[in-house]
């Protein structure tokens, strides 16, 4: 287990040093490759009326998720109406992607209990 923690405690350092001495000139390039996304000044109000910008364009974006919504719901339905008529392979998709929504539930419960498999901590 020692042996173990001071491999994972060199790694550690060995990153360290790598960000550091090249760390720069990634941030240097990527800000290079991305400058006409930056906005000059980068004042305050600058940045509140970005936020804004972006809360509107998405609160603006609900109509047509909505719209796909419904389009996505008559088409569940639509199959459930044919359910009859459907191959296997439809069926086992439906069930993987179920039994995924069911995984990622249960690993958001685990990461909003705080990690524990047993209940919230009180």
């Amino acid at each position: 287990m020692a042996s173990k923690l001071h491999q994972l405690q060199s790694k550690g350092i060995q990153a360290s040093q790598f960000v550091a001495k090249h760390g720069t000139s990634y941030y240097r390039q990527l800000l290079e490759q991305n400058k006409e996304f930056i906005q000059e000044p980068p004042t305050v109000e600058k940045c509140n009326l970005l936020a804004k910008q972006l809360f509107y364009t998405r609160l603006a974006s609900i109509p047509g998720r909505c719209e796909l919504f419904k389009k996505e719901l008559d088409y569940m339905k639509q199959l459930w109406k044919n359910r009859q008529d459907m191959k296997v392979e439809d069926l086992g998709i439906a069930t993987l992607f179920g039994l995924e929504c069911y995984c990622w539930f249960c690993a958001g419960e685990i990461v909003g209990r705080g990690f524990t498999i047993t209940g919230y901590n009180v």
